[in-house]
Formats: structure tokens, C-alpha cells, sequence
């Protein structure tokens, strides 16, 4: 599939059309707008086994920490894992923190999620974290056009109900969950699959778009969740 990029009419006015592949797990390739965006690259361990991990190019990764299931990278891109404002060739990139677990941090640490405009579409990013979202963050947050959000549980993952109440508060156009069980669950996996917040999220329209979509010329306004390979 060809990642020329044309002009649209979206629901926020001219805006590049992007699409998006999915390597599994949280991480995901997003091209268009000038620029290639590599989220959470993995190594295939943990309840990534079995996984391909990703072998592309790209010119920026966003990871959410430097474990290595969610912040493998030992390839070519400029790697940022840690939060702060960034520029780069134009493109800004906002990195938040909070809790990587349900405990205060205690466990696992603190992660990092991501916000940038994109070809025009405004991406957030909140796989590898557990961690409640302040106020402020919320407000910096925006309405995402497309939302990643871990929704499989375990220690180190939002649950299927607070990744709906985070949904529900940021009102993105469109969901695409991550971080949960795909195909045969791994032995040391404590996530779960896709029903618990599909079940949560039950009023919500939901499509199937593969391991590859392309954005929409006219997004939704109501929110749909976007269920990738």
C-alpha cells in the first residue's frame, strides 16, 4: 500500500490523510504529514511473545518507558522516552507522566504519554500506563482525534473500566485499544483480551480494520472504537 500523501476535507478542515500500522501489543507506525512516528517499539517478550517485533525505519519513536515490551528500539529514528515539550523537524511532541501501576508508581515506576498533531490530526497516546490522569493533563490532552489506550488490566495497564472512564472523559473520535491478549495468552501474561472493555463500551460503534487503516477524509464525531490486528 502506497503512503502518498493526498489532501482531505476532515472534520477539523484540511488535513493530510495518515495511515496507520499496527505491529501488535501498543506499538504502531503512523506516516503522513512529513514525518513517520514509531509508538512503543518491543521486544517479543512477556505479553509481547510471539509477536514480530518491528522492523522499520522511522524518523521519531515515542516509547512509554525503556522496558522491553513498550521501549525496545536499537535501530535508527531519534528515540524520546522521557516527558517533556520537544520539537523536531517541526513536528511537537508533549510527553506526560504518571504511575506505570495501580500503586503510586511503587511497583513499576512512572510512564510516559504522548500528545502531537500529526498531518493535521491530533494523536495521544496512552499504552504502558496505570496511573490516574490530573486535570491539567486532560486539559493539555485536548479531544485526541485517535486515542491509543491500554484496556487489557494486569499490573502495569489500565483496567477495561478506568480506560472507558478515561474515554469517556477525553471524548476522542477514535479509540484504538491496545495492550491486550490478541491470540494464545503467553504463560507470565497478566492481561486480558478485548471483551471486558468492549463489554464496558457496549453503546459504542466498533469496526475492524486489520493491521493497517487509513484515517478518514471526515472523522466522527461520535466516538468509534477501532479494533487493529
Amino acid at each position: 500500500m502506497s503512503f502518498a500523501m493526498v489532501f482531505s476535507l476532515s472534520a477539523q478542515g484540511f488535513a493530510e490523510v495518515l495511515e496507520i500500522k499496527s505491529f501488535g501489543h501498543s506499538s504502531f507506525l503512523i506516516r503522513g504529514g512529513g514525518h513517520s512516528v514509531l509508538l512503543n517499539p518491543f521486544k517479543a517478550v512477556g505479553c509481547a511473545k510471539g509477536l514480530r517485533e518491528p522492523n522499520v525505519i522511522p524518523d521519531i519513536v515515542l516509547a512509554s518507558s525503556e522496558l522491553a515490551d513498550e521501549g525496545y528500539w536499537r535501530k535508527e529514528g531519534v528515540f524520546f522516552v522521557k516527558p517533556g515539550s520537544y520539537r523536531i523537524r517541526g513536528l511537537s511532541l508533549e510527553g506526560f507522566s504518571t504511575a506505570h501501576d495501580h500503586v503510586g508508581g511503587r511497583r513499576f515506576g512512572y510512564g510516559t504519554f504522548w500528545q502531537w498533531t500529526q498531518g493535521g490530526i491530533n494523536f495521544a497516546h496512552l499504552g504502558g500506563i496505570a496511573g490516574s490522569l490530573e486535570p491539567q493533563d486532560k486539559l493539555l490532552l485536548g479531544r485526541p482525534d485517535v486515542l491509543f489506550i491500554g484496556v487489557g488490566g494486569g499490573a502495569k495497564v489500565f483496567t477495561a473500566k478506568k480506560a472507558a472512564k478515561i474515554v469517556e472523559e477525553l471524548n476522542p473520535r477514535i479509540v484504538i485499544p491496545v495492550q491486550y491478549i490478541r491470540r494464545k495468552k503467553p504463560s507470565n501474561c497478566d492481561q486480558t483480551d478485548i471483551q471486558p472493555f468492549l463489554d464496558v463500551m457496549k453503546n459504542l460503534e466498533t469496526i475492524k480494520s486489520g493491521t493497517n487503516y487509513r484515517l478518514p477524509s471526515k472523522l466522527p464525531e461520535r466516538t468509534i472504537i477501532n479494533l487493529m490486528k
